[in-house]
């Protein structure tokens, strides 16, 4: 199952073990079973401190239990294997187990140890998901911190009859003591957030209590991290104020034109931004979500920042990069059928599709791509273009069109999605010359028409917006409030790119220092309060 790599790697991450560890598996007679017996015989092989035994009787098969060896009460479940992006998981289940600390906040792990109550979670997950191994991790951590809590991590392509059950149409899909919990993805502050009623409270309170920042940035794509990297390279206080940490590098798969490396994926690039920012003195707020911006009175004095949970953050500057999201198309059904059989991400969710008809909404780069993806795993698909043509590279066109199960239509005005009541079975394109309308029936939907900017709670602020709602910025980044600039997808900059993000966020960076220099601090202690 281990390739040699992989299985030197295995074994010098296992070399980190401080106990003993115990992996316990059920298995059937099927090849998943087989493969999975393979993948734990691997493992045990590589350290005596890890023993593997076939005796499990639950009722998913394959499935296997990691356990410390001295407190059979801390356990994690794994139902499938938790290969591709779920290595890194696997990898992190058997070192916690061990005993090895991980690098999480120390709040947090001791938050875990103190909820009270039982919760068993059940979440599924796609080996393509690069959303999922976040909600992975966070719900194994739990289980190993807290004999109270349990976590079955089920491979969805292993059980397709369970998603079908469970009416599982996007991952992360979780669920807890049998009820939904949440789709999508989260981090372990949110899943607390939502178990303990206090914890926004005490954030708040935690946030509320620190300095002024000389700099403070909200966003933290691209163009927030290369922002921070500059201006505290300048020495000046610098913080980061991110919802999420990397943006939608998230949810980007293959990038293959960032000059100087030839192809890299989102949430690996989005890591090493964080080890980057992490090498300078940047307080990194995740989970920081802005919801109203208070200009300073007078150059020099202090902005404040207002944040969902009530936080209260002050700077002498701010950059705002606050980035973009998926356009909605803002037609019935759309929101009734979210994760039911409308979805976003092709790379998570496609293979819950798999030998099914879907369409892909949008001719662009995004749609296109997305579109060549799932082609490769569903049973067919239909691309919808708004526009006469497709407006994506010409070299992704022409591999489009080679593929035998695509059809695609342009000019085409998608103007319902139906469904069941409970799941998609179709929508509605309109012919934009003729008018003539055509119902197709399918299992799924995939949204790709363009981004909307993160501005809505600006909108009261004094900030300039154009028609779009992005930030009017100058060459320099400037916006039109003094010590107030901008950079990345959420400006007025054109080409939506990762690398033009990168140079707008050192430029409104310099330009955030060449502010500070010239303008002396302002005390402005109601303001700032």
């Amino acid at each position: 199952m281990l390739d040699a790599n992989l299985t030197q790697q295995l074994k010098t991450y296992l070399a980190n073990l401080r106990e003993p560890v115990e992996l316990v598996a059920s298995l059937g007679d099927d090849a998943k079973s087989q493969q999975t017996r393979e993948l734990i015989e691997q493992i045990a092989v590589l350290h005596d401190d890890v023993s593997a035994n076939f005796d499990g009787t639950d009722e998913r098969k394959p499935s296997f239990v990691i356990r410390r060896a001295s407190d059979a009460t801390k356990w994690v479940r794994f139902a499938g294997l938790p290969t591709g992006h779920e290595f890194t998981s696997l990898v992190l289940a058997l070192l916690w187990a061990g005993g090895h600390p991980p690098k999480v906040d120390a709040d947090l792990i001791e938050q875990v140890r103190a909820l009270e109550g039982d919760y068993n979670f059940e979440m599924y997950f796609s080996l393509s998901c690069h959303n999922c191994p976040d909600v992975v991790q966070a719900l194994t951590l739990m289980a190993l911190e807290n004999p109270r809590i349990t976590a079955t991590l089920i491979e969805g392509g292993t059980f397709q009859d369970e998603v079908e059950e469970r009416g599982v149409m996007a991952v992360p899909a979780t669920f807890l003591n049998g009820e939904s919990f949440y789709n999508g993805k989260m981090e372990l502050a949110e899943i607390l957030a939502k178990l303990d009623s206090g914890s926004g409270a005490k954030a708040a309170e935690k946030l509320s209590a620190k300095e002024p920042f000389e700099v403070l940035i909200v966003g933290g794509g691209p163009a927030g991290a290369s922002s921070a990297i500059y201006t505290a390279r300048k020495g000046f206080r610098t913080g980061i104020a991110a919802e999420r940490f990397g943006g939608q590098l998230h949810d980007t798969l293959g990038i293959e034109n960032l000059p100087g490396t030839s192809y890299t994926e989102g949430p690996k690039l989005a890591g090493q931004l964080e080890t980057h920012v992490g090498e300078y003195e940047i307080d990194l707020m995740n989970l920081a979500n802005a919801v109203s911006l208070v200009p300073a009175k007078e150059k020099g004095g202090m902005h404040r920042i207002e944040l969902a949970n009530g936080a209260k953050l002050a700077s002498r500057s701010l950059i705002l990069s606050t980035g973009a999201r998926w356009r909605n198309m803002g037609v019935p059904g759309e929101a009734e059928y979210r994760n039911k059989g409308v979805a976003y991400c092709p790379h998570c969710d496609g293979p819950l599709f798999k030998g099914k008809r879907i369409a892909v909404v949008g001719g662009g780069n995004s749609g296109v791509e997305a579109a060549i993806d799932l082609a490769k795993i569903v049973g067919h698909v239909t691309l919808i273009e708004f526009d006469t043509k497709l407006r994506a590279d010409e070299v992704l066109q022409a591999k489009l069109r080679s593929l035998d199960n695509v059809e695609i239509i342009t000019s085409g005005q998608t103007t319902e999605i139906t469904g069941d009541g409970s799941r998609v079975n179709g929508l509605v394109v309109k012919d934009r010359n003729s008018g003539d309308e055509r119902s197709i029936e399918l299992a799924g939907v995939f949204v790709q028409i363009g981004l909307v900017p993160n501005t809505e709670w600006l909108k009261d602020s004094g900030l300039e917006l154009s028609k779009h709602g992005e930030i009017v910025i100058d060459e320099e980044g400037r916006t039109n409030l003094p010590g107030v600039f901008a950079a990345g997808d959420v400006t007025t900059v054109p080409y939506k790119q990762i690398v033009v993000a990168m140079g707008e966020g050192s430029k409104a960076g310099l330009s955030a220092f060449d502010y500070l220099i010239r303008n002396e601090p302002v005390e402005d202690v109601a303001q700032a309060a």
